[in-house]
């Protein structure tokens, strides 16, 4: 069953695509991450224009987070107050992040950027993510506790100004970090059509010592407002939301975030991080691939703004 995109100027398969946002949805769910690292990159392999992919990639993460943090919220696994945080420096991050890609499309560099800005920050983040699972799952079988965070615990973080007392996940550190944070998360979403969890949730849990169950409810509920807030930009300025794309890839996500959080709430900690390490690194091999193999298409023409002609 084919139909026709009007903004990607492409016919796909709905079933492929309805596949597609399903297990991007479980997925979601069950790591607490928007998906849009995983989304975005499958859509370009799928042959959507990665200016398209970006910006319907936004929109499709709205819908997942959206159920995903309402089935955090109902387990009590969501920092109201943190959120705020994050998010006041998300919608700043994201503002910046679109006007970035506006440019990059002019100057005809948006996919070369967007790929090694992929492989960068996944293989970084999945790599040392996967030697910290790897440790604590280590430690877990012979009998030793290894906790994140453990009592008296304090870093350069707990020496900054401008500190809040967050209950729910029992900090009492200042506000700046995690402000940072969301504005880092929320350019490079808007740049990489991500919701930014892979890079958020491992900064909650390593630099400020968030309790893991509490960091994917918190992250979902952030991202929500970010990637609502990047897509209506991106579709104002920079015309890149394909609309029917993204409601297949909703309706499909909604339904498999539901699936996915219920999935996570049997695993332990450690073992979500490891998993989700794995993954990131999958995502990053694939993208690395496609940078040094000699592409299928040796030529294209597209305008200045990487819209085909």
């Amino acid at each position: 069953m084919h139909i026709y995109l009007p903004i990607a100027e492409m016919s796909v398969n709905v079933l492929v695509f309805l596949g597609m946002g399903a297990a991007v949805g479980f997925l979601s769910g069950m790591f607490g991450v928007g998906g849009g690292f995983l989304m975005t990159p499958l859509l370009i392999f799928s042959g959507i224009p990665s200016p398209v992919a970006v910006g319907t990639g936004a929109a499709q993460i709205v819908a997942s987070s959206v159920s995903g943090a309402m089935a955090q919220y109902r387990r009590n696994n969501v920092d109201i107050k943190m959120g705020a945080v994050l998010l006041a420096g998300g919608i700043v991050g994201s503002v910046i992040g679109v006007r970035m890609v506006r440019l990059l499309r002019e100057a005809g560099q948006f996919d070369l950027f967007v790929a090694l800005a992929y492989v960068t920050f996944l293989g970084v983040i999945g790599t040392l993510m996967l030697i910290e699972s790897l440790n604590a799952i280590q430690a877990a079988r012979g009998g030793q506790s290894r906790a994140l965070r453990r009592s008296g615990q304090h870093n350069w973080i707990h020496n900054l100004p401008l500190k809040m007392r967050f209950h729910r996940s029992k900090l009492y550190i200042s506000a700046i970090p995690p402000m940072v944070i969301g504005a880092f998360v929320g350019f490079l979403g808007a740049i990489m059509g991500a919701g930014g969890g892979f890079i958020m949730v491992p900064a909650l849990i390593y630099l400020l010592r968030m309790p893991t169950n509490v960091v994917v409810g918190t992250s979902l509920f952030q991202t929500v407002f970010v990637a609502a807030v990047t897509t209506v930009m991106q579709s104002t300025e920079n015309y890149s939301v394909d609309i029917l794309l993204g409601l297949i890839l909703i309706i499909s996500g909604v339904i498999g975030a539901q699936y996915g959080a219920a999935a996570g709430a049997r695993l332990k900690g450690e073992h979500l991080r490891f998993l989700l390490a794995g993954l990131v690194l999958l995502v990053c091999a694939r993208i690395g691939w496609d940078l040094v193999t000699t592409p299928r298409e040796l030529f294209s023409i597209t305008t200045t703004l990487g819209a085909p002609l």
